[in-house]
């Protein structure tokens, strides 16, 4: 353990191809939901829903030396960015993922949400863009407890009101489990930008990693 010389380039290289031949990612990440789910830390009685943007590779070095296609641009705040995103489901105990997909960065936070919502949450945690979620056609039905956080022009006109505080204040406190799990993705594995071209190897490979910082998470959660 530990003295075994770690694998060349070529080796790792075809690992990852290995992984992303055969879909392995999203193979291991439901792999690594079921045994979280046997150890009680994925109870999915409430989900926390989030999307974060994943900027485009800015590299150029293939046949075409075109963008990639899949990959679309999107404004925050007064800045245009180039990419995709990553929507994850999110148990609100443990604060462990159970459902993800990948988009193009132009897709709105709302447009996966069925695939996102799995199961049959009690409670739906979401930041504002998931406003009039409860109002779309394939969630009329769900009688859930809907907590958006309301859009920063409303708060801004209750900011006197202690109760509307305090909730709201709430809400963001249960939303920020899901920053665990983008910091281990986008900052502890380094996938702040996209690795291949194309949404499916992309995905593959988010699904892995993703699979993986459940476990940190989830090892977090038994300490």
């Amino acid at each position: 353990m530990g003295l075994e010389k770690a694998p060349d380039e070529t080796t790792i290289r075809n690992f990852h191809h290995l992984l992303e031949r055969h879909g392995l990612g999203k193979v291991l990440f439901e792999t690594i939901k079921e045994h979280l789910t046997a150890e009680g830390l994925l109870l999915k009685e409430g989900t926390i829903m989030a999307a974060s943007s994943i900027a485009a590779a800015a590299s150029r070095k293939h046949r075409g030396r075109e963008r990639d296609p899949e990959m679309k641009q999107t404004k925050k705040g007064n800045q245009w960015r180039c990419g995709m995103k990553l929507h994850i489901g999110v148990d609100d105990q443990t604060g462990v993922a159970h459902s993800l997909v990948a988009t193009a960065a132009k897709v709105h936070d709302l447009a996966p949400s069925e695939e996102v919502l799995q199961g049959e949450a009690e409670r739906v945690w979401g930041d504002a863009g998931y406003q009039g979620m409860e109002k779309r056609e394939e969630h009329k039905e769900r009688q859930v407890a809907w907590h958006i956080a309301k859009r920063s022009g409303h708060r801004r006109k209750l900011a006197r009101d202690h109760l509307e505080r305090l909730m709201e204040g709430c809400k963001a406190s249960v939303r920020d489990k899901v920053e665990h799990l983008f910091f281990y993705v986008k900052q502890m594995f380094g996938y702040n930008k996209t690795r291949y071209r194309g949404l499916a190897k992309n995905e593959n490979r988010l699904a892995l990693l993703l699979g993986v910082a459940n476990l940190l998470r989830g090892e977090s959660c038994l300490v």
